[in-house]
């Protein structure tokens, strides 16, 4: 985490955490979502601009993928100075690209060491790192797919509805808030 973020969380302890207004897509793309996003629905809903802009800004998103870690109920969050802005997921908290020695390399930058692989009822491929899960970037399925085939790496099928749970992770921090003050979504 950035210096000048601990500081500015130890100056104000109490801003309170913004949800909605990130979103992680299956690419490993940062979405802005304004309210004009949110009111279109859900990250994953599909509906035409309910993602967001995307941002291409390079020192924001590096910004954020410095401060990018997940609390004790498995929400990933950016820390923005003294608040936490919990970000939405397409799909998984990391998404993960591999070189062609297979290196395993997060949406962040972080170099992740390979523990399992699981593939999901869509086709979709995870690994299970030292980091936690993460989505293999479409880019790079054949990368996996070749350790496969040389006996590196064994799939394990598993449900998509189920890898949240299993690796401890939530999809919609949003979701999760407005559930718990019995609030819709």
């Amino acid at each position: 985490m950035d210096d000048i973020v601990k500081q500015a969380m130890h100056k104000w302890p109490n801003v309170p955490d913004c949800f909605g207004w990130l979103g992680l897509d299956e690419r490993g793309q940062w979405f802005m979502r304004d309210d004009a996003a949110q009111a279109r629905g859900a990250f994953t809903s599909g509906q035409s601009g309910a993602k967001g802009s995307l941002l291409t800004h390079s020192k924001l998103m590096d910004f954020i993928a410095r401060n990018y870690e997940a609390d004790a109920m498995g929400r990933w969050y950016f820390q923005n100075g003294p608040q936490r802005v919990f970000v939405e997921l397409q799909a998984a908290p990391w998404i993960w690209r591999l070189d062609d020695e297979g290196r395993i390399q997060a949406h962040t930058g972080c170099v992740a060491h390979y523990q399992a692989c699981l593939l999901d009822e869509t086709g979709r491929v995870y690994l299970n790192t030292d980091l936690g899960l993460g989505l293999v970037h479409s880019m790079d399925v054949n990368t996996v797919a070749q350790r496969i085939e040389a006996g590196d790496w064994s799939p394990q099928d598993m449900l998509a509805a189920d890898l949240p749970k299993h690796f401890g992770f939530v999809r919609s921090p949003q979701a999760l808030s407005t559930a718990a003050a019995g609030q819709r979504p």
